[in-house]
């Protein structure tokens, strides 16, 4: 970076084609004749500091030398030359022999290096003017219009540190800056809230140009959220809250929202984003990752993408198939060529300038653009603004394309499993966030004095928000990156523990009437939206831990005093032949003497989950070497691998015996050097079976799965992802179903046949697969690049196995993996007394009540996100103990909708949904 009085000016890469500060244009008499600069370097490349490859690990031994630092004059009339001279030598070679212009450039071109002598600058003029002479010579009205538009896509953190990041955006923005100063026409689309506001707070006075040239039209915020976020993993309420933050911080800072969605390097995008997009003032959405598909080429550049519940949005790939492009001949042309949707729409995008590691745009490249604005035998080339392409897109869009579902990248779904310490953290932190917005708002409602955490909590978002970012939540980033992730989630845990304790003591003030007894009492809280019957475990009056069985009202707690005996107590049995068996009224599990479930039987019904001769929680282990995205890629190939775990190191073994829980341990080693603990849980009441599973981790470039074998026969499973579920075959018959040998979930997977089926529980796991009838759950990869000590240590997480009779919406699988997912709240409330309370309820078992919020700008109002999570249409009563003199629907943003009034009756709130619709209801307190 050069830095000039005390502010950045400039900033220089060899990369990224800018090794040159321009001092002075035309110095003048009256101006100072001497200055002084300070070049600030950085022992690293544009694309971090590896050795070898691009992704290798960084070197920590790398050296850099300044070689050569010159004081020049630009020779402009040869530059202009030599650009003339290069778009004219593309034509002649690209524009292929049946194609009369191509002789044209190539005759004109030899006539300019004819005309021109070298030595003789006054031969100059004249070789231009042949070349402008081809230039002018216009297009007709039919020729396909290319919108080109500044872009420098900066990865938030991947070869290099957060820290790095800042750095990478004031060299790459203050050069879009200083462009635009001298080019008044250049747009340059820039999206991540987060960037911007990094920007702000570090480089005030480059901030400051930037919200000028915003004001202009010129440096145009597009995306609408915090970050570039994974499309995958993060929770539907995570995705929310990337708009939310986003859109507000665009707001606030330049008046305006985002119009487009602009996501163009994650790594596939989940079919519930339409809705959000919608639902967060958006109805455009750019991305091209699509065309690093490894099997099938997506069939469209432009068309509507129309997500589960229905909601569209216009979608464009720019037929480049890049976001960094540099104005040459070949990739104008190949972005009409390449298009798939000719004869629809006559318009596309043309993103331009050096990105992933930044860079941006360079005068070179508008140059080159100038010379094609208006040039026959080539497209038409205007720099142009997302707004006004998507516009245009609008007006052409009747004949477009509709693809419906998930846009599955074919590509790169070792990102699933890959740094499972970051995933861990991220369904944890997703919880905890949860919780503490629940039980904040609970707190606010029972005692007045309580003030709700809400700076707290958007500082705790926003450090979630950017952990999501699509070289991070992904796992695909360096051993710096992974540091910086596990330490924000270290001070989320802690700060989130802090705020969840301040609001449970607020509670238990307002609640919790003191009186004599001889027994402790425990008071117990719900953050979810259903009654809850759990084996939960307290501290008896001793200090040791003690199990009881407890009932707890939806959103709400209940003190506990005498456990309840359970009507059917576990029985845990041992075999003779060392296999143990266990069960409690619902189910009946046989496990052998390594930890397989030979037999899992629901016990209404008789039926057997585990075909004969086949054993379930079995685990593999894979070959897992990439052909080269090693972080990112799990090839199809490894299946052909495949390894059974067999080497036991201790059989299994009985560690509790029943009665309100019965559970067994067994240790196994996996692959050279690597150990599984597990303990197999079984609760009174619970329709699951839970395997709490540690793992000592020391392979390299090897895949952990489990696998569950069951005795279901459908050519579909279904898997959870954001606000609903979707379906994927079971089968390969093509190879769009091939592609998807290795997909991703949430906190449950499913495969039913009518009236039975089997569930899979996670409680960080996100990659997953079903191919016939087997169920599979990605545990743990060990990649080396571009983090060498990727996944090795210690892990700790917990599946569970459900069978059920009828379709997995009417045993509640939904319910039961949020339960997993969201353990209740125990806290030791000495002698006192106070009635069960609910806070929230909803009449529907299709509705769950996924968040309770403090309103943004509104302390008085609350937000509840509620989605229909059956796939079906469905009226249900939102019920609430709350003090509410108002309610009205809003969006995602907020923001009240129009005729969103809702009559508050005596059953509560009377709301309509359509399959998988999210509502967000504003509710106004009376208090």
């Amino acid at each position: 970076m050069v830095w000039r009085d005390a502010q950045p000016v400039q900033g220089l890469t060899k990369e990224g084609e800018k090794t040159s500060y321009i001092l002075t244009r035309s110095l003048k008499e009256s101006e100072p004749h001497s200055l002084t600069l300070y070049v600030e370097l950085a022992c690293n490349g544009l694309f971090g500091a590896g050795q070898g490859s691009m992704i290798a690990p960084p070197d920590p031994d790398r050296r850099v030398t300044l070689s050569k630092a010159e004081l020049v004059v630009f020779n402009r009339d040869v530059y202009e030359l030599l650009v003339d001279l290069e778009i004219l030598l593309d034509m002649a070679q690209l524009l292929g022999e049946e194609n009369q212009r191509s002789f044209q450039a190539l005759y004109t071109a030899n006539q300019m290096v004819n005309v021109c002598d070298v030595t003789d600058p006054s031969t100059f003029p004249a070789a231009r003017d042949l070349a402008a002479a081809i230039f002018s010579q216009g297009n007709g009205q039919s020729q396909h219009t290319i919108h080109a538009v500044g872009h420098c896509h900066i990865d938030s953190a991947w070869l290099w540190p957060y820290e790095e990041t800042i750095r990478k955006c004031a060299r790459s923005w203050v050069t879009v800056v200083h462009l635009m100063e001298h080019n008044p026409e250049l747009t340059f689309a820039c999206s991540q809230a987060q960037q911007f506001q990094w920007v702000r707070s570090c480089y005030p006075g480059l901030y400051a140009r930037i919200q000028d040239f915003v004001a202009k039209g010129q440096f145009i915020p597009v995306g609408g959220t915090w970050v570039e976020m994974d499309g995958n993993l993060p929770s539907g309420e995570s995705m929310v809250r990337q708009f939310l933050q986003g859109q507000r911080f665009f707001q606030e800072q330049f008046g305006r929202i985002c119009s487009e969605f602009w996501l163009p390097d994650t790594f596939g995008y989940s079919a519930q984003l339409p809705q959000l997009m919608r639902g967060s003032g958006i109805r455009r959405f750019l991305t091209q990752k699509l065309s690093w598909n490894l099997v099938n080429s997506f069939p469209h550049h432009t068309f509507f993408w129309e997500g589960i519940d229905g909601s569209q949005v216009l979608t464009h790939f720019p037929p480049g198939d890049s976001y960094g492009m540099h104005g040459r001949v070949a990739e104008v042309l190949k972005t009409v060529k390449n298009n798939k949707d000719k004869g629809r729409v006559n318009h596309s995008a043309f993103l331009f300038g050096f990105g992933d590691g930044g860079g941006g745009p360079t005068q070179k490249m508008l140059d080159r653009m100038k010379r094609m604005s208006d040039t026959d035998g080539l497209p038409r080339v205007q720099i142009s603004t997302p707004d006004q392409l998507f516009t245009v897109l609008e007006k052409e869009s009747s004949q477009l394309c509709t693809w419906v579902g998930e846009l599955f990248l074919e590509l790169h779904n070792g990102t699933y499993t890959t740094q499972a310490q970051i995933k861990k953290g991220n369904r944890e932190c997703e919880r905890i966030l949860h919780d503490v917005e629940v039980l904040s708002s609970l707190a606010v409602a029972q005692d007045t004095a309580f003030q709700y955490p809400a700076s707290q909590l958007q500082h705790l978002w926003r450090l979630l928000l950017l952990n999501q970012f699509h070289d991070v939540l992904p796992g695909s980033c360096i051993q710096l990156v992974v540091e910086d992730a596990l330490q924000y989630y270290t001070e989320i845990r802690r700060a989130g523990a802090q705020l969840q304790e301040e609001a449970v003591q607020s509670l238990c003030r307002a609640l919790l009437q003191p009186q004599a007894c001889s027994t402790q009492s425990t008071l117990v809280l719900n953050t979810l939206s259903w009654e809850r019957s759990e084996v939960i475990s307290r501290p008896g009056p001793d200090g040791t831990e003690t199990l009881a069985l407890v009932t707890v009202p939806s959103m709400g707690y209940a003190l506990v005093q005498e456990p309840f005996v359970p009507p059917q107590p576990v029985a845990v049995r041992k075999q003779e032949d060392g296999s143990v068996t266990m069960e409690n009224g619902i189910i009946a599990v046989c496990l052998d003497t390594m930890g397989h479930l030979t037999s899992l039987q629901l016990l209404d019904s008789g039926r057997e989950s585990v075909p004969d001769g086949c054993c379930a929680n079995q685990f593999a282990l894979f070959d897992d070497v990439p052909l080269y995205w090693d972080a990112w890629d799990v090839m199809d190939y490894h299946l052909e691998t495949r390894k059974p775990v067999t080497t036991l190191l201790k059989p299994l073994e009985i560690t509790l015996a029943g009665g309100l829980r019965g559970s067994v341990r067994f240790s196994l080693q996996v692959g050279k050097s690597s150990t599984l603990t597990q303990e197999i849980i079984l609760d009174a009441t619970c329709p699951y079976l839970r395997f709490l599973t540690q793992v000592e981790w020391k392979e390299a470039h090897k895949f952990l799965k489990v696998e569950f074998p069951v005795q279901v026969r459908s050519t579909n499973a279904t898997y959870e992802i954001q606000f609903g579920h979707l379906q994927r075959p079971t089968h390969w018959n093509t190879s769009w179903d091939w592609a998807r040998f290795e997909v991703w979930a949430h906190k449950w997977l499913d495969l039913s046949e009518h009236g039975f089926g089997v569930a899979l529980l996670n409680d960080c796991k996100y990659g997953a697969s079903a191919h016939r009838n087997v169920l599979s759950l990605s545990l743990l990869r060990a990649p080396k690049s571009p983090d060498a000590t990727a996944d090795i240590g210690h892990h700790q997480f917990t599946y569970a196995v459900m069978p059920h009779q009828g379709s997995f919406q009417q045993a509640g699988v939904i319910q039961q993996a949020y339960n997993l997912n969201f353990p209740l709240h125990v806290v030791p409330a000495s002698c006192a007394q106070c009635p069960a309370w609910s806070a929230f309820s909803v009449s529907s078992p299709a509705i769950v009540l996924e968040t309770v919020k403090q309103a943004e700008d509104r302390p008085e109002a609350v937000v509840v996100r509620l989605y229909e999570a059956h796939g079906s249409t469905v009226t249900a009563w939102l019920q609430t103990s709350l003090p509410i003199k108002e309610a009205m629907l809003c969006d995602l943003l907020e923001r009240p909708l129009a005729q969103g009034r809702l009559p508050l009756e005596q059953r509560g709130l009377r709301l309509s949904f359509t399959p998988f619709r999210v509502l967000s209801v504003l509710l106004l307190r009376s208090c």
